[in-house]
């Protein structure tokens, strides 16, 4: 089976790390789902709600439009940026650095780990950081 030159290998996993890939996967499911739905709903944001393409004509109905079409790119942004996220943490994983933390290098709980795959740092840093505005 051949592979596409964007599309990363990855090794067997097994055991915990098995576990954590299989996480980091479901999670990189539903965002690319959800990626599609907006990026589709972004794309035809010109359509009424019976699916007729066409412009507002009133203002009102034009505003809601456009805050429509705002907040679905907005959505995009925010799903590419955790998809990124995903796929850095299956990079860490290949490279047996899943779970430690990014800011002071101490082990990720496992319990915050199931919750979210993804995560890059520790509570203890990341309640730090939300603290101080980053």
């Amino acid at each position: 089976m051949a592979t596409s030159k964007t599309q990363k290998v990855f090794p067997k996993f097994t055991g915990k790390k098995k576990q954590y890939f299989d996480a980091l996967m479901s999670v990189r499911e539903k965002v690319v789902s959800q990626v599609k739905f907006h990026a589709d709903e972004a794309l035809n944001y010109h359509k009424d709600s019976a699916g007729e393409v066409g412009m507002a004509t009133h203002m009102a109905d034009l505003g809601s439009d456009n805050f429509r079409h705002d907040m679905e790119l907005q959505m995009l942004t925010e799903e590419g940026s955790i998809l990124e996220l995903i796929e850095e943490a299956m990079q860490r994983l290949k490279d047996n650095e899943y779970g430690e933390c990014l800011d002071c290098g101490d082990k990720i709980s496992q319990e915050r780990l199931m919750v979210k795959p993804y995560a890059c740092y520790c509570i203890a840093c990341k309640s730090r950081m939300e603290k101080e505005g980053y």
